[in-house]
């Protein structure tokens, strides 16, 4: 069986994706790789953050569903998101950063041997920065060359996706025998576990925590989180073995980008694997990803109703010359 390879992607729900944009763009340094519609629900933005060339493995994205109501954190939920940065010294860059752009931060702490700094959004979405500082296991990204961001402090990839959950035996029975990973660490309440080469993109934190009330989904928190595979040979042979273990799915789905499969692991926790390609290079050139309305081939001859649904978003920056700071 081939196994996964570590985090593939995080979707999340933003009140704004205007001030979103501006929040990866401006303070995070991350680019913009594809601005597109929601393909279940094309009145609703989705829009793709990621390292420099769109890989597998560094992107965010965000829903904004029109009149959702704000989420609550608590149990059964995918609670934080992390993002790789080359080293300490990086971390202490961006705690600086962060107080110069007033955004809400925790400080410089140590979690399973890795130095980290959590920070939250203007919708109370979480996030944490973690140090590649001695980490070894699946490769990151390539900073955005022409971000504000010095390149070598920026952001590279996805790190480590938490998940708090009140039933905690059953979900490490679920990672450990059909997704294969393994624990490979304890502090506490958390439990570190990793899967293919490990490593800071190829991990998953559980928080066991029963005594939080249920999580409630809307903007300020995860929708889901994606594992990569390497193509649609290995992503059958995963629907196969979810068909064989009789955890439903979805079934294959074809998102364009990548190619998918959906399952709720948990209540509150939806998994999807998806492929590392083809990618987001087919329809814009390097120079200017992100900055027109992308739409996948079937959505194409709703163009111009599309066009009416969703306001205009200006998220052209091939023409600006951002200064590094």
């Amino acid at each position: 069986m081939n196994e996964l390879k570590g985090v593939h992607h995080v979707t999340a729900i933003t009140s704004s994706a205007e001030k979103i944009y501006e929040f990866f763009t401006y303070t995070l340094g991350m680019r913009l790789v594809k601005k597109t519609v929601n393909q279940d629900d094309i009145q609703t933005y989705h829009l793709f953050f990621a390292d420099d060339k769109g890989s597998a493995g560094t992107d965010m994205t965000f829903f904004d569903f029109p009149g959702i109501q704000k989420g609550v954190h608590g149990k059964n939920e995918i609670a934080k998101t992390s993002f790789r940065v080359p080293n300490d010294a990086a971390l202490a860059y961006w705690e600086k950063r962060f107080d110069r752009l007033n955004v809400k931060h925790a400080g410089v702490k140590e979690q399973f041997g890795r130095k980290t700094l959590s920070f939250v959004d203007f919708d109370d979405q979480q996030y944490q920065l973690i140090s590649d500082e001695n980490n070894t296991g699946i490769a990151s990204g390539t900073p955005w060359q022409k971000g504000p961001v010095p390149l070598e402090h920026a952001i590279t990839g996805l790190g480590p996706v938490f998940i708090r959950i009140g039933e905690f035996d059953y979900l490490k029975e679920i990672l450990e025998k059909v997704f294969l990973f393994k624990e490979t660490a304890e502090e506490g309440a958390f439990h570190l576990f990793q899967v293919g080469e490990g490593g800071n993109g190829a991990s998953v934190i559980v928080e066991q925590n029963g005594n939080v009330a249920m999580a409630q989904q809307g903007f300020g928190t995860v929708h889901h989180v994606a594992f990569r595979v390497e193509d649609r040979a290995v992503l059958e042979e995963w629907i196969a073995r979810m068909g064989r273990i009789g955890l439903p799915s979805s079934g294959y789905v074809n998102r364009h980008f990548f190619e998918s499969v959906y399952t709720r692991v948990a209540p509150g926790i939806l998994f999807e694997l998806a492929t590392d390609g083809p990618g987001f290079m087919g329809d814009e050139p390097y120079e200017k990803l992100g900055e027109k309305l992308s739409l996948p081939p079937f959505l194409e001859p709703k163009r111009e109703a599309i066009e009416k649904m969703v306001r205009p978003i200006d998220t052209v920056r091939s023409m600006r010359e951002f200064s590094k700071e």
